[in-house]
């Protein structure tokens, strides 16, 4: 019994330094160590020495920067791609005799996949590079050390608000992006087929559009349509910050390390947009084995 008791212990001392180097070695990647800077601003909101009144405002001047200010280039490129997807979607449809399927390629290319994906793009070029200069500039001028010493949280104070400011901008930005391609899209197309004269003989209705969009939407789309840009939001954030603070005492660092924030959100946007995706596949898969 005692030989049985030395064994088990034994075997769980090895799960327990296996568990303990592979901590050590996702804590000391930089991956490892931007989850790490999350849950910090995340438990930063749960702080004794929050401020609800400062932290308010500086969530609220971090969503309008985000979100409000990049609206107006976010309008126009969100129109321009929706009425080229509409054209192409209705030409290539049309041409094949798939009209039927109109609607669901609508949805797969601006609301499932390439409108979150644009829209965070545009958010991570020029918010996240912004956020990074910003709190890279006050690392090189010891601000962020100043603060430390006056008692103040340089997580709670920079890193929450960016966070959950950028997140619920990049929520609703999104949202806009997709209602833009769609409406103003349509529009857009409208007056390209009346300047032209209908040169492309495309039968285009906001009824039709409308329907077969509403049609083609799942439940799965709804919850993603939410799930996506946060996750984006808290990628874009949580990168820009860490970027920033892990810069050296060296002002020629601060335009690398910006380069650095837009190039690895770019890559992690993509990365956590192939995972999300997996939850379509087990959709397909569903509909496949209902099928056969």
């Amino acid at each position: 019994m005692e030989t049985t008791d030395n064994k088990v212990a034994a075997k769980m001392t090895l799960v327990g330094r296996l568990f303990h180097h592979l901590g050590l070695f996702f804590m000391t990647r930089t991956i490892g160590q931007q989850v790490c800077l999350f849950c910090r601003a995340i438990a930063s909101l749960f702080s004794k020495t929050r401020s609800f009144k400062t932290d308010s405002r500086n969530i609220i001047l971090q969503t309008f920067f985000t979100g409000v200010e990049i609206f107006p280039i976010l309008f126009v490129v969100a129109t321009l791609f929706g009425a080229v997807v509409i054209v192409e979607v209705m030409t290539l449809m049309g041409k094949m005799g798939f009209d039927d399927v109109v609607g669901n390629l609508m949805v797969v290319v601006i609301i499932r996949e390439l409108g979150p994906i644009l829209t965070a793009f545009l958010i991570a070029g020029r918010s996240g590079s912004s956020l990074t200069t910003y709190v890279g500039s006050m690392v090189i001028n010891s601000e962020v050390d100043a603060l430390a010493t006056m008692g103040v949280d340089p997580i709670r104070y920079l890193v929450m608000p960016g966070l959950i400011g950028g997140s619920i901008a990049t929520l609703v930005m999104t949202i806009f992006f997709s209602a833009s391609a769609i409406g103003a899209g349509f529009v857009v197309t409208k007056l390209a087929i009346f300047l032209t004269g209908n040169a492309l003989n495309l039968q285009l209705t906001w009824h039709y559009l409308s329907t077969e969009i509403l049609g083609a939407i799942s439940m799965t789309d709804f919850v993603l349509i939410v799930v996506k840009p946060l996750i984006f939001g808290c990628i874009i954030t949580t990168n820009a910050c860490y970027q920033a603070l892990d810069i050296a005492h060296d002002v020629r660092q601060v335009p690398k390390a910006t380069s650095r924030s837009v190039i690895k959100s770019f890559l992690y946007i993509v990365c956590a947009d192939v995972v999300l995706s997996l939850f379509y596949f087990f959709d397909y898969f569903n509909e496949l084995s209902r099928i056969i």
